[in-house]
């Protein structure tokens, strides 16, 4: 399956959140640009860089009217000891049943060490006031995700 593509409107969903509350993208349509970043799992070395970076960004994101939410298939129980473990302070979704993952088309086939199996692909999908998607990152890097997103928004909303 593809990713969702730049100026669709962005899937609405409502998952739970790392506090057992029921989030929907729809609540901050005209309210807030969103960056949605589908993730593999919560507490692994990549998983949680990338997490760090955002968490150190927040200030960043709020100047910028911007959200972050974090999607995975992890249980809420696993969110909240992530949050807690790493002082997160942005939300976390648990998508289970990996639903809101393949509408965007961030669950698909990977390999590694030749092996394939369906997982989640590390993506971001930054979306706009208006609620489409403005811009999609494919590729990664869990080093610097929190930078590259913050220069896209600076430069594009």
């Amino acid at each position: 399956m593809a990713f969702s593509e730049v100026g669709t409107p962005a899937i609405d969903f409502s998952l739970i959140n790392q506090r057992g509350e029921k989030v929907s993208l729809s609540d901050y349509r005209g309210k807030k640009n969103v960056v949605l970043y589908f993730y593999p799992k919560a507490m692994t070395p990549g998983c949680t860089v990338q997490a760090c970076g955002i968490r150190d960004s927040k200030a960043e994101f709020d100047a910028l009217d911007t959200v972050v939410m974090a999607v995975s298939p992890d249980s809420v129980d696993r969110l909240i000891k992530f949050e807690d473990k790493q002082e997160l302070n942005f939300t976390l979704l648990s998508d289970e049943e990996h639903q809101t993952t393949e509408q965007y088309g961030a669950w698909n086939m990977k390999k590694f060490m030749g092996r394939e199996y369906m997982g989640v692909l590390r993506s971001t999908f930054i979306i706009g006031k208006d609620g489409t998607i403005k811009y999609v990152m494919a590729k990664v890097k869990t080093k610097t995700h929190h930078d590259d997103v913050l220069a896209w928004i600076k430069e594009n909303l």
